[in-house]
């Protein structure tokens, strides 16, 4: 196609006066232009940007994080953190989907009932608690065979006679080895257990508990030894050995040991195995262990609500362990034996490793007009958990002051079976103030250890059906200070205020009686 040629005069001519277009230098069409001519057409307006906030200089980021920084940024310090805390924020995340299971309350609130919390499978399940069972236990702490689960009479295949009057070893509940958490919000008390070591969980447990309330072997004379055995000869009379009442409806044989203080059985349980400290009596980490695993898996503070062996309609535990063997009248029971054990040990071998309770019926030389049933319970193996007779307990001690001396009850613990002594405090680790008054238990100390002793404030305001339902004992001397141990579960004629957590402080570990055993 063809066109007229337009020289620069015409074209500057046709363009004058139209706002449309603008007009275009000759020299930018023709590829002719200066660099100070360039400048004319891209140098920009930053009469705008002179505005604007001025840009901040370079920040420098602190090398460690610390509250007196300036620095609105520390991405290096914020950084190195999180790489380091890396593992536990995935143990910790880990532990919200499903490793932990546990129970809640409201310190506030009287209902005993808990809350279950966690893994809501795991409540089912109960992992650590199935883990528990009899067995028999030589003295180098071997197991020499299981115990059957349904029948601790027979060996672990139901069908071999099992030996359990001390010849092939101790019968024993083994406990598996735990972790704990105990944790303080507020009102809000929480303990969540697992079977793995999570952060800020601590170790309980991995330890063998006696399945029966414990007697004397006293087979050699000079070193009496604690046992836990179902044996009916001289050599393993309980009560005070009287051999008098063999034969009587007053019978000790078969039955376990009282009349002797903290201090002996504890030497009599480490006469089992010579210069060691493996063997002991009931020990307070042990019994606190088994109270947990209790609560959590009953989520009930009173263990004596009825027990009950079917489950919820989610697959729970529901009920407790009944009243036990607490609803003796005292005097009848003075008249009978003078407070006395007379539960045989090994009575609910029929339920083997199961949770349940075994009527005993009362002589009648008890009450012959009225006839008095009681129930035995066995908390997965562990024979009267609470109940029939007190229970001494080692690695725990109460200072009392009087008002003179400083007015307070401290209590003190050990985890440390080789500083067990009832002299002073030494290896103890001080816990806190305790009640100085007799009392239903409204609140407990708990602390980071789950301490399960009333708090100096917790004694007013409790009940038998309220709160932990439990009592608590103490008296205060009249001057000086005193050194105290721990009687746990109550006795046969206590009722109502006898439980997991009913404490009597009243006794120095020398002081032994006729309702005293471990």
């Amino acid at each position: 196609m063809a066109g007229t040629k337009i020289n620069e005069a015409t074209l500057r001519e046709t363009l004058q006066g139209t706002e449309s277009i603008p007009i275009v230098d000759t020299d930018l069409l023709k590829g002719r232009v200066t660099t100070e001519k360039l400048k004319e057409y891209v140098q920009p307006d930053l009469s705008e940007y002179a505005k604007k906030t001025e840009i901040p200089a370079a920040i420098t980021v602190d090398t460690e994080l610390k509250p007196e920084s300036t620095n609105p940024v520390q991405n290096k310090v914020i950084t190195e953190k999180v790489n380091s805390m890396q593992e536990d924020l995935n143990l910790l995340l880990g532990a919200g989907y499903g490793m932990w299971y546990g129970v809640e309350w409201d310190i506030t609130q009287a209902a005993s009932a808990v809350t279950r919390i966690g893994n809501m499978d795991l409540h089912k399940s109960l992992p650590i608690q199935s883990g528990m069972y009899r067995c028999v236990l030589n003295d180098d702490g071997e197991e020499v065979y299981r115990l059957g689960a349904d029948d601790s009479t027979k060996k672990e295949d139901g069908v071999t006679a099992a030996v359990l009057d001390g010849t092939d070893g101790m019968v024993m509940v083994r406990i598996p080895a735990f972790y704990a958490k105990f944790v303080t919000d507020g009102d809000k008390r929480r303990v969540l257990i697992s079977e793995y070591a999570l952060p800020g969980f601590r170790k309980m447990g991995d330890c063998y508990l006696s399945a029966y309330e414990a007697t004397i072997d006293r087979t050699t004379s000079g070193t009496p030894k604690l046992a836990s055995v179902v044996n009916t000869t001289a050599n393993f009379r309980g009560g005070n050995n009287n051999a008098e009442w063999d034969g009587t409806y007053r019978t000790l044989l078969g039955m376990p040991a009282t009349l002797t203080s903290l201090t002996n059985f504890r030497t009599y349980a480490r006469n089992r195995k010579a210069d060691n400290t493996e063997w002991n009596c009931m020990e307070y980490e042990a019994y606190k262990a088994i109270y947990w695993l209790y609560v959590v898996e009953y989520a009930n503070l009173n263990c004596q609500l009825a027990f009950n062996d079917e489950l919820t309609a989610e697959g729970y535990r529901k009920g407790g362990l009944g009243n036990g063997v607490t609803n003796l009248n005292s005097d009848k029971w003075n008249t009978f034996n003078g407070y006395y054990p007379f539960i045989p040990c090994g009575y609910t071998n029929s339920l083997g490793n199961k949770t349940g309770v075994v009527a005993f019926t009362m002589p009648d030389e008890y009450d012959a007009e009225t006839p008095l049933t009681t129930y035995v319970p066995s908390y997965r193996g562990i024979e009267n958990p609470f109940g029939h007779i007190w229970k001494w307990t080692d690695g725990i001690h109460i200072k009392v002051q009087s008002e003179e001396a400083g007015g307070k009850s401290i209590l003190y613990t050990s985890d440390n079976p080789a500083n067990y002594q009832d002299t002073d405090y030494e290896g103890y680790e001080e816990k806190g103030e305790i009640a100085r008054a007799n009392g239903y238990i409204k609140k407990i100390l708990f602390g980071d250890d789950g301490d399960i002793i009333v708090s100096k404030d917790g004694n007013t305001g409790g009940s038998s059906m309220t709160y932990f339902c439990d009592y608590f004992y103490t008296n205060i001397p009249s001057s000086g200070e005193v050194l105290r141990g721990v009687l746990f579960g109550g006795r046969a004629d206590y009722g109502a205020p006898a439980g997991f957590t009913f404490a009597n402080t009243d006794y120095a570990p020398s002081h032994a009686s006729a309702g005293l055993g471990s």
